[in-house]
């Protein structure tokens, strides 16, 4: 072959790998769920029931829950997930004090080895992302500034 034919291939070749790679490279968009706290509890963890709990402050999701977080857990829904980036967007509905999220492994080993994600800053009638790329394995997330329920969320093919 000679040297005009190599050189038209290799542009060539070039040029299609260049044009592939913003599409192969991108990485899909994260998938965005929404969380929304209330008095001692995640709404849409507890099956979409607001349960109406009156809060002024922790200690009194620490009683609430201490009441009730067992038999709220039974019925909650385990949250389901293949693994991939996600945006965890947390709205405090009416809690008249600072909320948080935190998401990690659920077991001290998974806790370490799995990737996790927590901040607090939501003020009353605010929300704030918390991005995370789940692997599989099993998760709790909560909110220990409301004092909430660790609820279950497993990520598998």
């Amino acid at each position: 072959m000679n040297n005009f034919f190599l050189a038209l291939l290799f542009r060539t070749s070039v040029c299609t790998l260049a044009l592939a790679l913003p599409f192969t490279l991108r990485a899909a968009e994260p998938v965005v769920i929404e969380l929304t706290q209330t008095g001692c509890q995640f709404i849409e963890s507890e099956n979409g029931v607001d349960h109406g709990y009156i809060t002024h402050a922790k200690a009194d999701c620490d009683r609430i829950n201490a009441e009730t977080a067992v038999e709220r857990l039974a019925q909650a829904r385990t949250l389901e997930l293949e693994p991939g980036r996600y945006i965890f967007r947390v709205h405090n509905r009416d809690v008249p004090y600072e909320l948080g999220f935190w998401l990690r492994g659920a077991g001290l080993l998974d806790r370490a080895l799995l990737p996790g994600v927590s901040g607090g800053g939501l003020s009353m009638g605010t929300s704030r992302d918390y991005e995370i790329e789940l692997e599989p394995g099993e998760y709790l997330y909560s909110c220990p500034l409301n004092t909430t329920p660790d609820y279950r969320l497993t990520v598998a093919d």
